[in-house]
């Protein structure tokens, strides 16, 4: 079985944790052991991933610089080819006998896009709120709550096509594990004569992993988090985990923008487009959510 594994943010870097290149390599081992596990069950994977703390980091070490800042699109690529590394690395460590290859990921984007006028995506490390605030008066920042701390935002924009989608499925064609489309690709428009160029954004990894499974026709999207479920009422006395829905069941309900609303909508989609199931869960569970014994489970 050919599956899309989109490992969050979290998931590679837990809540609140320094980012620190030794917890990065740490938690990158902890989610190559779970992939190798899904390796060993037979499924080909794509491996896809987070960069939200990491390109903020990127971001803040860039702005600091007496050279001049650079862009998001190019932070942006520049975090996929670190932790692809050590996601590659890692996987290669455990299982010698596969063939493994990271490739930076274009994925278009409109220029129109109502997104950019509206930042939603969260990026780099936890503040509180005064500190968020004084951060945003001087840097020209968007912030906004998450969890009980607060983060910058930038814009989110639509993913509408994934431009390296043929190459990947030339590789796994050839049963190479391919890791991309980290941080949910580089995103980029084309202009009137069909040229690229990038642009200040960072699209939602979930949503972009769902673009991708629908192209490369796979046959499960898995989406692993710091979450063992989707819940109604997360949070509350009254919060209850959902195991097994219709793609449609979860239609009015409100979810964070921010962190659960996008995986939803990419397992909807995917689950609705294809016929096929999807799923949201906790890294450790990867292998029983996809036997269907653990996680939400998504289906048309």
């Amino acid at each position: 079985m050919l599956i899309v594994a989109a490992l969050g943010g979290n998931a590679l870097l837990r809540r609140g944790e320094p980012m620190t290149a030794e917890n990065q390599r740490s938690n990158v081992k902890r989610a190559a052991s779970v992939l190798a596990a899904l390796i060993g069950e037979g499924h080909s994977l794509v491996i896809t991933h987070g960069n939200g703390p990491q390109v903020g980091l990127l971001a803040l070490q860039s702005a600091a610089s007496k050279e001049g800042t650079f862009p998001l699109d190019v932070l942006g690529a520049e975090s996929a080819g670190m932790i692809g590394y050590m996601i590659e690395q890692e996987l290669a460590n455990l299982a010698s006998q596969r063939l493994f290859a990271t490739l930076l990921t274009q994925v278009k984007v409109d220029s129109q896009d109502p997104a950019f006028a509206h930042p939603t995506k969260p990026i780099g490390p936890v503040y509180d709120e005064a500190t968020a605030r004084r951060l945003a008066s001087e840097r020209g920042w968007a912030v906004a709550p998450d969890g009980d701390k607060w983060r910058r935002v930038v814009p989110s924009p639509r993913p509408l096509e994934i431009l390296e989608a043929s190459v990947i499925s030339l590789l796994v064609e050839r049963g190479v594990i391919v890791i991309c489309t980290g941080g949910g690709g580089v995103p980029v428009i084309a202009g009137d004569d069909g040229s690229l160029r990038g642009v200040e954004a960072v699209i939602d990894k979930d949503l972009a992993s769902s673009l991708l499974a629908r192209q490369l026709k796979a046959d499960m999207l898995l989406m692993l988090t710091d979450v063992d479920a989707v819940y109604v009422g997360y949070g509350t006395p009254d919060a209850r985990a959902l195991r097994k829905v219709g793609a449609t069941e979860l239609s009015g309900r409100n979810f964070p923008a921010g962190s659960m609303g996008p995986k939803i909508s990419a397992a909807i989609e995917f689950a609705q487009a294809t016929g096929k199931p999807s799923a949201i869960g906790r890294l450790e569970d990867a292998v029983e959510i996809v036997k269907g014994r653990q996680g939400t489970r998504f289906e048309a």
